[in-house]
């Protein structure tokens, strides 16, 4: 069958190899006549009747791979009708066996429907078709000759049925090979990626203990450099110099971390082009989006902001934009309130979202959504909040909607900041501290 679906190493379309047998077939069935010798079988001069028989013993191939079984029935009625009215000399004669053109088109025909057939229809036509037409064609034959166009046509039409199974279990192991090739080669892929990410994990490992051994020796050299600040500032300034080497050397290492860590989609982009991480700062622009995509937003901001962390601002960044992810998701286009209170006397920035749930029913085509709590986005913002020390809580409102509420501490501002000690200092900050 690939044979017959390729030409020339390139994929030929179904119909037009149905429309190329079926005009093969129709054409050796016009020119049979021409083509028997004087001396032969007489047979009937071709009239009217001929051309429409003709016609219906080969033009079905064009259609028969959508109806097999029609088809195959179509052409057989057709080649017995062109046997009968002795308009195709017989199987099995006075002159010995003549398998034209009309018999072979039949034999393609089950050789066809034993290809694109499933198991139980190729085993109908094996067991209850060809019997029937080797019947059929014995019937018709002349007297003496009926056993061996019995036994002529049941071995020609048996052996294109075997062919055509042998063609589909062969077509059936060659898939079968290739999707076997093709989850081999998944799973050496995945195989692959485990790797590749084994060992950009032991070399993160690796490189983590490089970065914490520098921290804690730049740590050593800055308590070395403060008790030698006044005593000896030629040793300070070269301790100040090697405190910036080794800094210098911790970002080069924490940068290669970073690329070890990074995913192929990531090493895609230049980080260098990436827009900063967004900040608390960036909350109204967010608000804005949001509204903009027809979330009913109220924000508020109290108390005055204090000095937090990068980690902790985008860590409020990102959980505030998943709760309003999630209320679009799941609630559509409510009411939804935010309000971001400092409170320095209790050092801790307290977040809260909350939403009115979905809109009564018609007022949103909305469709159902899942019961919410179980999906990866709160687990992720309960473990970016966890990460800079804070807590995340969640749940409904028992009048209806859904509420997120984050606490993230504020680190206390140092009383005694320390830049560094000056020559003309009165009171020099005692060593070690």
């Amino acid at each position: 069958m690939e044979l017959m679906d390729s030409f020339a190493g390139r994929r030929v379309p179904p119909a037009v190899i149905d429309a190329g047998l079926a005009l093969l077939f129709t054409a050796a069935c016009v020119v049979l006549p021409l083509a028997i010798p004087p001396d032969g079988p007489e047979l009937r001069v071709p009239d009217g009747g001929w051309p429409p028989l003709v016609l219906l013993s080969a033009l079905p191939f064009a259609v028969h791979r959508r109806f097999p079984v029609p088809a195959l029935l179509v052409m057989s009625a057709a080649a017995a009708a062109l046997q009968g009215l002795r308009y195709v000399p017989p199987l099995s004669g006075d002159g010995g066996m003549s398998i034209g053109p009309t018999y072979t088109a039949v034999a393609t025909g089950v050789f066809l429907t034993a290809v694109r057939c499933a198991p139980r229809t190729a085993t109908c036509v094996v067991s209850g078709f060809v019997p029937a037409v080797a019947v059929t064609e014995a019937v018709l034959a002349s007297d003496g000759h009926r056993v061996t166009t019995l036994l002529t046509d049941a071995v020609l039409l048996v052996a294109a049925w075997a062919l055509g199974r042998l063609a589909r279990a062969r077509t059936a192991i060659q898939n079968q090979a290739l999707e076997r090739a093709a989850a081999l080669e998944r799973e050496q892929a995945a195989n692959a990626r485990a790797a590749v990410m084994e060992e950009r994990a032991r070399i993160a490992r690796e490189l983590h203990d490089i970065v914490a051994h520098n921290v804690s020796l730049m740590v050593v050299q800055t308590i070395a450099a403060d008790r030698v600040q006044d005593r000896d500032r030629h040793k300070a300034h070269e301790l100040h110099g090697t405190i910036e080497e080794t800094g210098r050397a911790t970002v080069t290492e924490l940068r290669r971390l970073l690329d070890v860590l990074r995913t192929d989609e990531d090493a895609e982009t230049d980080p260098n082009r990436e827009p900063p991480q967004p900040t608390i700062g960036a909350l109204p622009t967010l608000v804005d989006s949001v509204r903009a995509a027809g979330l009913h937003v109220e924000f508020s901001s109290t108390g005055t902001p204090a000095g937090l962390p990068a980690g902790s601002q985008l860590a409020v960044y990102r959980v505030v934009q998943e709760a309003f992810t999630n209320t679009l998701k799941h609630a559509g286009h409510t009411r939804t309130a935010l309000s971001v209170a400092w409170e320095p006397d209790r050092q801790r920035l307290t977040v809260r979202l909350c939403d009115d749930g979905p809109p009564p029913e018609g007022r949103s085509a909305r469709p159902p959504a899942p019961t919410r709590g179980t999906g990866h986005g709160l687990v992720g913002m309960r473990e970016r909040i966890g990460a800079v020390g804070g807590t995340l809580h969640t749940g409904g409102r028992p009048g209806g909607g859904y509420c997120v509420h984050a606490v993230v501490p504020v680190p206390s501002p140092d009383p005694h900041p320390h830049e560094g000690h000056s020559p003309h200092d009165t009171h020099p900050r005692p060593a070690g501290r």
